[in-house]
């Protein structure tokens, strides 16, 4: 194969763009994991984004509103799992999986109810987010990369390692890991460990619905029914493998642009899209698995940490 072909500047240019939900989605999972909240409502709260940006869109004829109001569902839908699983002590598994599901099939309803088609809306007047470095497209190296980037995705290069940060170098920050590590401690200095955690979830939304106007509104303008793809549940496995540190999640995250980038272009060469398709995720599967195989000292970590969330918010 082709090394230029691995690392040509279009599909670095894809990696951008497929990269930027990810790392948004993925900064609320790792805010939410270190909080002791166990989010497996990623998935919906990425596909409510995708379809309330693109009807937002519709409706104004305008992106930013359409992100905006993205996040605001986002964070609707976040405070209702967390006020199911936080203030009423509900099964985070079992509620998470239900809003999924609910969001599914109310964004297909919504899809036909709103729009009148099924499957897929797309529409030449449906405005798209900016893209602020258009014209660094014939720069080599770099420039499509800079071009293929949105405002969005300039927030996502910055999501990830400042999440991190906020983790480690704020006070906030670092009550929340109390939090989520020993929430009885937390409590005997005062810290109200649900607060927290509620908060936690509402970035999460904020974050997920932002990551939904991106995948909709970013490089194409369109809504499709379940196009989140499996892509919170990614993230989900991630955090689990990796427990919630920063450095591997980056790496999983990239693996699946990368590869999903790269299937893409091979498919010009004649790779069968079935196997483009499922490259992403074996990829990443493998990778995770790789990242999984710890000392036992981690791998006990690991298995406390299920423990932690495996009760919801009855810990806190």
């Amino acid at each position: 194969m082709n090394l230029a072909l691995l690392i040509s500047p279009e599909v670095l240019a894809a990696v951008a763009r497929s990269s930027t939900p990810l790392l948004l989605l993925g900064a609320g999972g790792l805010i939410c994991h270190r909080a002791g909240v166990f989010n497996v409502a990623l998935e919906g709260l990425l596909l409510l984004g995708c379809f309330t940006a693109v009807a937002a869109s519709a409706c104004t004829g305008s992106a930013v509103l359409g992100a905006a109001a993205a996040a605001v569902a986002g964070a609707a839908a976040a405070g209702v799992f967390a006020f199911g699983t936080i203030t009423r002590f509900g099964h985070p598994l079992i509620l998470g999986s239900a809003v999924n599901l609910l969001v599914a099939g109310a964004t297909t309803f919504a899809l036909e109810a709103v729009f009148g088609v099924r499957g897929t809306y797309q529409s030449p007047d449906l405005a798209r987010l900016p893209h602020w470095f258009s014209g660094a497209a014939a720069v080599p190296g770099i420039g499509p990369v800079l071009a293929a980037l949105t405002p969005l995705g300039l927030l996502a290069l910055a999501a990830v390692p400042l999440t991190h940060l906020m983790l480690h170098r704020t006070i906030a920050g670092t009550r929340l890991r109390g939090v989520g590590e020993n929430p009885d401690a937390a409590r005997s200095l005062g810290v109200r460990p649900d607060g927290y955690r509620f908060a936690a979830l509402v970035l999460s939304g904020i974050l997920g619905g932002l990551a939904g106007a991106e995948l909709a509104l970013g490089a194409v303008a369109l809504f499709t029914e379940n196009m989140s793809a499996g892509r919170g549940w990614i993230i989900v496995l991630a955090l689990l493998l990796t427990a919630g540190r920063a450095g591997p999640l980056l790496l999983a995250l990239a693996c699946y642009a990368y590869t999903q980038a790269l299937g893409f272009r091979l498919q010009t060469v004649g790779l069968p899209m079935q196997v483009s398709d499922a490259a992403p995720y074996l990829a990443t599967l493998a990778l995770m698995v790789w990242l999984g195989v710890r000392p036992r000292r981690v791998r006990g970590q690991n298995q406390d940490e299920q423990k932690r969330f495996s009760f919801g918010g009855r810990g806190g």
